[in-house]
């Protein structure tokens, strides 16, 4: 499955920090959990990608 591949999957997704000073990305879907802890710098990176895609898939939809 590539990243233009739609899938009709529900899942639940979490974003927080953790007690370890780490930032969860937290995914659950059909029973399967999946919890990826980040250091606030990836975080940060994470975040700007995020932003990145956002813009581009505005230009895309203009």
């Amino acid at each position: 499955m590539g990243i233009n591949n739609e899938r009709d999957i529900e899942a639940n997704l979490q974003i927080g920090p953790t007690d370890k000073g780490m930032v969860r990305i937290y995914i659950e879907a059909n029973g399967v959990e999946i919890p990826m802890d980040f250091d606030p710098d990836e975080a940060d990176e994470i975040a700007d990608e995020i932003k990145a895609a956002a813009r581009a898939a505005r230009a895309v939809a203009s």
